[in-house]
């Protein structure tokens, strides 16, 4: 980072650096900084994308993997040698201007369940929803009752196929009698947010030391919902108006 902010003076001169930091300043910061001062950022940030007591029309919540092994997946196959250690990390995200809204993380293998139940609660406080959609692996009338009862949302949640023809609870024959697939298949959107943060911010995690790895998934979920903001934001129109949008916009100022 430091070898690369040398040759980017003009950014330099932006941020009002009188010298490049030392290499270890970026390590030394994440060791210091609290996961809570974190998560008071994205709030922060979300309070930027939303207007005060708008509500999110669909929510959708998925989980995938971050590793913290280097080895690629070729180097994996030859050697054979699979990726054991992965960090569970479960997401939820505006399927409208795709921003995360809550995460939550895990080092060991948890129920998808599990999972869900505290991220709709945390990111229900944060930013409220109209409804939330899930695919097949969180099927639990649990979850319906959650969302339904206590967070007075709607809930779309495919119900898991089985060999036994009945369905058990209230919610889970509700959507198994009149299932909306158009609604549904707004969930394939919280995939794609998954797939652009491991692209574009790394699907390896560079920390080893306790805590410091869910810090580093913290700081690309951060990273990721400024950069759609600044999307929706700044509008390019021919190149170089770049610079002249960012004069006058409250994000630079």
């Amino acid at each position: 980072m430091t070898e690369i902010l040398e040759l980017m003076t003009p950014l330099q001169e932006h941020l009002d650096l009188a010298r490049v930091p030392h290499f270890t300043t970026l390590p030394k910061f994440m060791a210091r900084i609290r996961s809570m001062s974190l998560n008071i950022l994205l709030k922060r940030i979300l309070h930027l994308v939303y207007r005060w007591g708008e509500i999110i029309p669909i929510t959708a919540i998925d989980s995938s993997g971050f590793t913290t092994s280097y080895a690629s997946s070729y180097c994996s196959g030859r050697t054979g040698k699979t990726r054991k250690r992965f960090i569970r990390t479960s997401i939820a995200v505006d399927t409208e201007r795709q921003i995360v809204t809550g995460f939550t993380f895990s080092q060991q293998p948890v129920h998808d369940v599990l999972h869900a139940e505290n991220l709709l609660k945390s990111c229900h406080r944060l930013r409220r929803s109209a409804c939330y959609v899930l695919d097949e692996g969180y099927d639990a009338e649990d979850l319906h009752v959650l969302i339904r009862e206590q967070l007075q949302a709607d809930s779309r949640i495919r119900v898991r196929a089985r060999n036994r023809k009945r369905i058990y609870g209230r919610y889970r024959r509700e959507i198994a009698r009149s299932f909306d697939g158009t609604l549904y298949h707004r969930r394939n959107l919280v995939e794609t947010a998954l797939s652009v943060l491991k692209r574009r911010f790394g699907e390896s995690l560079k920390a080893r030391k306790y805590g410091y790895p869910l810090k580093e998934i913290r700081v690309k979920i951060l990273v990721y919902n400024l950069d759609r903001w600044i999307e929706k934001t700044l509008i390019i129109v021919i190149p170089g108006s770049f610079y002249r949008a960012k004069n006058t916009h409250p994000f630079y100022n």
